[in-house]
Parts: structure tokens; sequence; C-alpha cells
């Protein structure tokens, strides 16, 4: 980690869990008043506990239902959810949502499937380019759980919102299956996410959360499948076990082959960053890796076109009130796009992320997954195969190089 520029501020069973969501704990399980359905949040409202960011994922279909598996980073009480319709081009209704917790493939821990409500009605529709927040539900969820979302989708239609390649399985089906625990009906399988892209809770004691925007790297490209071993999801777990750091929530905001400067597979850092990143309830600081695909486009970005678009991101996540820490971009020889001119043009921008003193904190991802043998390639023990995606083992060493203390820092 290098020096900072700021300084920073100064399981349970799943049993329990069924136990806190079918029925409300004691402790902080007093529902608490929701604000109207799609209305801003801030930190009153909670902290993120998990997230995707939104693209186009195909066309949407009536009376589809979907399960959605997601691993939540901090716990808390008054879980919500929110739904997006930011690509379609058409309302969308949802009826019945559920929360459960998953039990095994597409089966719940019984006793766990709760009813969400919005506005305190069953059913809510969704104008096209909208989100809806939920209520909260009462209960308490702990930090790593494995929550089930379960939607009824009576009416859709045109483009269909949701999250390419989540490499989690869950389930889809026909007809309103949102309440049963067993995972008879759901017998399709999906490695994608629809319409969910944030989990909320309110912490107790009070925590803040962390956003990492980046591309396939951090969407988990080559870490293994429904284990949760993206480098995200590896820095959640060192920041539940941190004694010092307030910081326990993480969103993933990776989107597969996104770029910094122009739009693609999902719209660019530049152009979501207002809708995937900065509204994420409880945020205290962007982690930005991002810019390989900028790099080995065909036409590829200047150096000084990358480092403009790293300072507007940054001029934007501090007038926002958030910390941004920058890593560096890691080393891709051996993938079929790279040449020497994309490295001249890596190692200027590394040079300047490393240098500049113009972020909150900086970590260097180039330093620990580059071979010493050949600073130009990701380590082999490190390498998922592609030469660009770093395995298992390279997730977590990126995780491990993040200085928890720069993610709880106070904004200049």
């Amino acid at each position: 980690m290098l020096p900072r520029t700021a300084r920073p501020r100064g399981r349970t069973a799943p049993a329990a869990l069924s136990c806190c969501l079918a029925l409300g704990c004691a402790a902080g399980g007093t529902p608490q008043p929701a604000p109207p359905a799609g209305a801003p949040t801030g930190p009153g409202y909670g902290v993120v506990t998990w997230a995707s960011s939104a693209d186009r994922v195909g066309t949407a279909a009536d009376g589809r239902g979907y399960r959605l598996v997601v691993r939540t980073s901090v716990g808390g009480t008054g879980l919500r959810v929110r739904l997006s319709n930011a690509f379609g081009d058409q309302p969308v209704t949802f009826e019945n949502v559920h929360a459960g917790l998953q039990r095994a493939g597409a089966a719940l821990v019984p006793g766990s499937n709760r009813r969400l409500t919005f506005g305190g009605a069953r059913s809510v529709t969704v104008p096209a380019g909208g989100i809806v927040y939920s209520d909260p539900l009462p209960g308490h969820v702990p930090a790593a759980s494995k929550l089930a979302v379960s939607l009824h989708v009576p009416r859709a239609g045109g483009v269909l919102t949701g999250h390419g390649m989540a490499m989690q399985t869950s389930y889809t089906t026909d007809g309103d299956h949102t309440a049963e625990e067993s995972g008879t009906d759901w017998t399709r399988r999906t490695g994608s996410w629809f319409y969910l892209d944030a989990v909320t809770v309110r912490p107790r004691p009070a925590a803040g959360a962390v956003a990492a925007l980046g591309d396939s790297i951090t969407d988990g490209w080559h870490s293994t499948t429904g284990l949760d071993r993206r480098w995200p999801d590896y820095l959640a777990r060192r920041l539940r076990a941190s004694p010092t750091t307030t910081v326990k929530g993480v969103a993933n905001a990776g989107i597969a082959g996104n770029k910094v400067l122009a739009d693609g597979p999902g719209q660019s850092a530049l152009n979501r960053l207002s809708r995937d990143v900065l509204p994420l309830p409880g945020l205290r600081t962007v982690f930005l890796f991002q810019g390989v695909n900028d790099i080995k486009a065909e036409p590829g970005a200047t150096a000084d076109q990358l480092i403009a678009g790293y300072r507007t991101l940054a001029d934007r996540v501090h007038a926002a009130g958030k910390c941004v820490v920058v890593a560096t971009i890691a080393p891709y020889k051996g993938w079929p796009e790279w040449d020497p001119v994309g490295e001249a043009v890596r190692r200027k921008v590394n040079a300047f992320i490393r240098s500049s003193g113009e972020f909150d904190a900086v970590t260097d991802f180039d330093r620990v997954l580059r071979s010493p043998d050949d600073p130009e390639r990701i380590l082999p023990a490190f390498d998922g195969g592609d030469h660009l995606h770093p395995n298992d083992r390279g997730m977590r060493a990126m995780a491990d190089a993040v200085d928890l203390e720069s993610l709880d820092c106070a904004s200049r």
C-alpha cells in the first residue's frame, strides 16, 4: 500500500437467521418507517450489504419468476432490496417479492422466507429507467448470509435489466412460486441476476461501505463460481474480521468488459458512477480499479486520456463527499490484445497513479500480481489461465494488499 494523501477517520448459525427473518429478533427487530418507494437513501436508511451493476441482459417476459442468490457483507436489521428497471423501455410490475435464506440450490431454510412490501403494498410498478426500494423487513440478518430474493414479474416487456455475469447460480421459473421454500418449481438455472441490484441493512453499531468500481476482474471472472471468491468478496471477509475499521459493507460495481471512458459492455465508469455507486446507502469510499479495457481497445486510449478520466472520476467522488482509492492496472501480457504500445500506456498511467497524490490512497495491484521474471505478465501462480484475469489465489492476494484503514477515511 502506498502512502495516503488523506488520513483515515480516527456467523450466526442458519437457524438463528431463520428465526430472525421469520419472527423478528428482540435486538433491533422493531420495524422502521420506510421512505416512499424509490426515494433517495442516505446514512439514516442503512448501509449497502450487497450490490451489482445493472446493464441490458436480454428481453423481458411476462409471468416469469426469479430466485436470486446473493451474499451479504455486513449484517443488520431492516433489510431492504432495490429493484432496477434502469435499462427498461417499458414499465415492469413486481409482486409477491420475498427474501429468505438459501439452504441448498433453490431450496430455502424452512421458516426463513418472508414477504417484502413497497409502500405497504405487495406489488409495485417501476417505470422505464426507474428504481424502487422495498420497505424495511423487521429482524436481523447476519453478515455473510446467503440470501435468496424471489421475484414474480407478472407484467414486463422490452429490455430486461440485470447483471449478466454473476459468478453465482440463481433460478428462474414460470408463474408465482415466490412464497415456496421448496426448490421443486425452480428448475431452471441461470448465471445472471435480474432486476435486483442492491440490498441494504442497518448495522449495529454504525458502519460504512466501500464500492469497487471495475471491470471483469472485479466482477470475478476466473474465480470459482458459487464460492464468492472475487477480490471484493475476500475484502469483505477481511473487513468483517477487522477490529479497527468501521467500513463493513462491500458493493461490487464491476461489469465485464467495462471501460473508464467509453460505453460498451455497460455504460462507462464515467457514465454510470452516479447511478451504480454514489447513491449507495452508507457509502464512504469508491475503490477504482479499471483501465485495461480502455488500453487494449482498438483504438486504445492514450495515457493522457485515461489519466483525465481518473481525474474526473476522483473530482466527482470528492464532490459527493466520498473518498477515492485507485489501484494500478495489472499486467496482461499474453492476452491476445496485448502489444508494446498498450504496455507503454499502462506503465505511464500506473506511474501517474502512484505519484500524483490526487487520490486519497493507492493500492498497487500491478506490484501484487506481476511476475518478478517478467513484470509485464501475471505471476503464473495467480494467473486464471488467460493471462489477464487472476484465479482465486490472485483474487485473495489483491484483497490482502488493500490497506483497510484507507477505506475508512475522510474526503478532502
